[in-house]
């Protein structure tokens, strides 16, 4: 019962300070560390390093370790602020079972602030995916206490970190397009009160998972065809259950996904987006990979991901909105998003440029955002996609 009164007077006491100016939060995977120290990084407000992955203990292993005292101080010599991400797609399995249990949510907590202190950081972000809800086949699932139980983990992290750190260091967070199952998600304002802001994942609404192919990050869905979600519905679903709209960050993907469709997608009147799609997912750009999923019996497969970069470099884009044949580059002005296909191969590739950025900040603006986030910053092709978020002006 102490606890409980605890962590309620804390949250009752801390209001998350008001944000200055436009924000620009990217994302950097410790896994292409080799890339971070030679590049300019300056534009962005908040560098967000991932992931370091809690175990069932609440311990954390980060793979960034080796280069963090050389990158941290010349990112916020940039003037950005550095942060940890803590989660992620494959490391979220134990955060149900940690923030339920009052010994292990203290154990993370040290962790982190350890962390903090190590390397210097000026926050931390949780990427929990996803509370209440499950992501990763690897995960555990507590539908109706997750996000209860995660607003009191946070609560009390916060008050541990202003303890030991003092105040000004800062907490946000990765969320997905809808808010949090169970009793917990109903109401979030709780949350946006000890969290500075949240990053909203507004991409991998369709993809070679589905039925059919469809947009990656769509602006608007379109009725009745690919998932019934997209950029504008994330906003509207987690203002409307208590987040200021100010508190959040417009997600932006500097990626595609691809898929083989069963018949010629140009042939429709209009050519359409939507269509039936191979089971085997096609390799996507040069860097793509063989993975197997954890925790899955399902075979090993491509990701079908290209990156933005690589349909520049490899010459599937010959400028931002220009296709080389074979490839015929689409724009579809419903869901405000380009789509790229070769009849030879029957290749389909969903994915954001310069003209559905420009769209994506124009409609955050409207709804008094407080700024775009990044997934990932090392993908863009001179700086072509991070020019149109630049244009991000908060109201």
């Amino acid at each position: 019962m102490r606890f409980e009164f605890t962590l309620w007077t804390a949250l009752l006491s801390y209001v998350a300070p008001a944000l200055g100016g436009n924000l620009l939060v990217g994302y950097y995977p410790t896994w292409k560390h080799g890339n971070i120290s030679t590049m300019d990084l300056s534009n962005y407000t908040h560098i967000n390093i991932a992931f370091a992955i809690p175990n069932e203990q609440g311990a954390l292993k980060f793979e960034g370790d080796a280069f963090m005292d050389k990158v941290v101080p010349k990112l916020q010599g940039g003037g950005s602020k550095v942060l940890v991400s803590v989660g992620g797609w494959s490391g979220s399995a134990n955060f149900s079972t940690i923030v339920k249990d009052t010994a292990l949510s203290g154990t993370l907590t040290k962790n982190i602030i350890d962390m903090m202190k190590k390397y210097k950081l000026d926050g931390i972000d949780i990427d929990w995916e996803f509370p209440g809800r499950k992501g990763s086949d690897c995960n555990t699932v507590d539908e109706q206490n997750d996000a209860t139980n995660f607003l009191k983990y946070l609560t009390d992290l916060r008050a541990k970190m202003d303890e030991a750190l003092g105040k000004g260091k800062l907490i946000t967070l990765a969320l997905r397009v809808q808010p949090f199952d169970g009793p917990g998600g109903k109401d979030v304002s709780g949350f946006a009160k000890v969290v500075d802001f949240a990053n909203l994942m507004q991409y991998d609404l369709n993809g070679a998972w589905g039925e059919t192919s469809g947009p990656l990050a769509p602006l608007n869905f379109e009725k009745g065809k690919g998932t019934q979600q997209s950029f504008a519905t994330a906003i509207e679903e987690w203002t409307k259950a208590g987040w200021p709209a100010k508190q959040l960050t417009g997600g932006a993907a500097f990626y595609g996904y691809s898929a083989t469709a069963t018949e010629d997608m140009l042939k429709s009147n209009p050519p359409s987006q939507y269509a039936k799609m191979a089971k085997e997912r096609p390799k996507g750009d040069q860097d793509d990979e063989m993975v197997t999923e954890p925790c899955s019996s399902a075979a090993a497969t491509y990701t079908g991901i290209w990156v933005y970069k690589n349909l520049r470099k490899q010459g599937v884009l010959s400028s931002p909105d220009t296709a080389e044949a074979p490839w015929v580059r689409t724009f579809d002005n419903k869901t405000m998003t380009p789509w790229l296909f070769n009849p030879q191969t029957k290749t389909f590739i969903s994915y954001d440029d310069p003209q559905s950025l420009a769209a994506k900040v124009k409609f955050a603006e409207s709804k008094g955002l407080g700024g775009m986030m990044v997934w990932s910053i090392e993908r863009d092709y001179n700086g072509e996609l991070l020019s149109e978020l630049k244009k991000f002006s908060s109201k």
